[in-house]
């Protein structure tokens, strides 16, 4: 809305599907809610225990500037044993969540009008996390046929000599794409010829299901200019406690830890000792979420493949599936409406994440089977899948 005490900037501003969607979480008693990727696993009882006695022995006060040294530690050991990966303690800073992480970043690194290349289907505030820091997204679509992959010829066909960097997002949220190691490889030799950053925005790394999850920055000659971006609040069940962190050359980690003292300061103390028992805990808390949630997505793909006007591809990573709903003739936003009013389920419709979304709409697993299997029964009776 326009008035005086606002900022001319926001004006015009219009709330995303995304945003919107909280309002509607209690229009209906019974509702079934596939929007917001917000795991119902609660945080590891073992791991809240042992945040809470380190509150009750004094780690209530401001951390390092950089983050608990005895997290980032940890977190270095994490990428040395699985990815067999060498970090500086320098180079690895602790932040407000993997969103904080993102401004933090761009705040750090971009000029007015620098532009950043972002792939669609995106997560809903990257364009404009780009323009707050005075950048200009650019989109690179990406599409169904290709299974969403990076396409390295049109990518390098959006490279101008204002691209500072792109950012990507495997496994993706919204598609659920895992990129393959050629991808990859593509994105990186593009950004080694052409001077890019990378800044890879690896949020969901414990759910991928085919493959194991390749980290962009241990491809050779990337780790000097990847910015990489990890989180607690998937991997974890951890989204409340809202804690991330980021890897990059120490020069950007040094900049970015400046830019800090004039936001937060540091990340809260109690959530990242809970990160660090996560790390340590992970053996034990991680594998029956991870089948749980594969177990999820692979029961909603069958489910989704039987009912007429509606396709997905086979699940590759990530909590989502995004699902085409073309046949219906119908706008995705339209269908959302559909199913919440007809079927009292909430799905996030696909032009959320950018215009390439439309005729898809997102839907997020972090319900149980037996919810999954009500959902998809009112889904059936639904005069346009049915």
């Amino acid at each position: 809305m326009k008035h005086k005490f606002l900022s001319k900037r926001y004006w015009n501003a219009v709330s995303t599907p995304m945003g919107e969607s909280g309002d509607l979480l209690r229009k209906y008693d019974d509702l079934i809610n596939f929007s917001l990727g917000d795991p119902d696993y609660t945080t590891d009882e073992k791991i809240i225990e042992a945040a809470f006695k380190d509150a009750k022995n004094g780690h209530t006060h401001y951390t390092d500037f950089l983050g608990d040294v005895e997290l980032r530690e940890e977190i270095l050991k994490y990428y040395r044993d699985v990815y067999n990966y060498n970090v500086e303690l320098q180079q690895c800073m602790v932040t407000t969540s993997g969103c904080h992480a993102m401004w933090l970043i761009l705040e750090s690194i971009l000029d007015d009008g620098d532009e950043v290349i972002i792939h669609e289907p995106y997560f809903t505030p990257y364009p404009q996390q780009i323009q707050l820091t005075r950048g200009i997204p650019v989109i690179l679509k990406t599409y169904e046929e290709e299974g969403f992959q990076v396409n390295g010829e049109r990518l390098e066909g959006l490279v101008t000599n204002r691209t500072k960097a792109i950012i990507i997002n495997t496994p993706n949220n919204p598609t659920g794409t895992c990129f393959s190691k050629k991808t990859l490889e593509d994105i990186a030799k593009i950004a080694i010829e052409r001077d890019i950053i990378v800044i890879a925005d690896d949020i969901y790394t414990a759910f991928s299901y085919d493959e194991p999850f390749i980290p962009i920055t241990t491809i050779e000659g990337m780790k000097e200019r990847t910015i990489t971006i990890g989180s607690f609040s998937k991997d974890y069940a951890m989204t409340g406690w809202r804690i991330g962190y980021v890897l990059a050359p120490d020069f950007i980690i040094k900049t970015m830890k400046d830019v800090n003292e004039n936001n937060v300061f540091t990340a809260p103390s109690i959530s990242q000792r809970a990160a660090l028992h996560a790390l340590r805990l992970r053996d034990t808390v991680q594998p029956s979420m991870i089948e749980e949630y594969k177990k999820r997505i692979y029961y909603a793909y069958e489910r989704i493949k039987a009912i007429p006007n509606m396709s997905v591809l086979p699940p590759r990573g990530s909590l989502y599936l995004f699902v085409n709903i073309k046949e219906t003739g119908l706008p995705s936003k339209e269908v959302a409406e559909k199913l919440l009013h007809e079927a009292h389920v909430l799905v996030i419709p696909g032009n959320a994440f950018g215009d390439s979304g439309e005729g898809y709409i997102r839907i997020a697993v972090t319900v149980g089977v037996d919810q999954l299997k009500e959902a998809f029964d009112r889904i059936e009776k639904i005069s346009i899948f049915s």
